[in-house]
């Protein structure tokens, strides 16, 4: 099992910059991707930034170029760095880990989901 740990959730001023911390717990085999997904309401959850054991980040349209997504190999942990907020950037954002094994000759993918962050507005 994956626990996981997120902060840094709060108000989001436009133009101002927010930073979401997630913390792994648990064993990390076969662990190779750890990322940050939101969810707006009535929207599916989508991914915002994941980045990979060996260190490739990938980002969503929306948050490239705004967007930082870094992680401590060491201490388990990813941050997101969240710049020129903008309105639709507050939603619940929630941190995901996903572990690959191979079973029986087949791959599986196992996904283990933090509680979530909520990343309000100031209206």
């Amino acid at each position: 099992q994956v626990q996981l740990m997120e902060s840094g959730g709060g108000l989001v001023h436009p133009g101002g910059s927010l930073s979401l911390s997630c913390v792994a717990s648990g064993s990390m085999l076969r662990v190779n991707v750890l990322g940050w997904y939101r969810q707006a309401p009535g929207n599916q959850r989508a991914l915002v930034a994941a980045i990979t054991s060996g260190g490739t980040t990938d980002y969503a349209d929306a948050a490239k170029g705004r967007f930082a997504l870094s992680g401590d190999k060491a201490n388990k942990t990813v941050h997101l760095q969240m710049n020129s907020l903008k309105p639709e950037d507050t939603t619940v954002y929630s941190c995901k880990a996903r572990r690959k094994l191979i079973v029986g000759g087949k791959t599986k993918m196992y996904d283990y989901w933090g509680q979530g962050t909520q990343v309000p507005d100031t209206s």
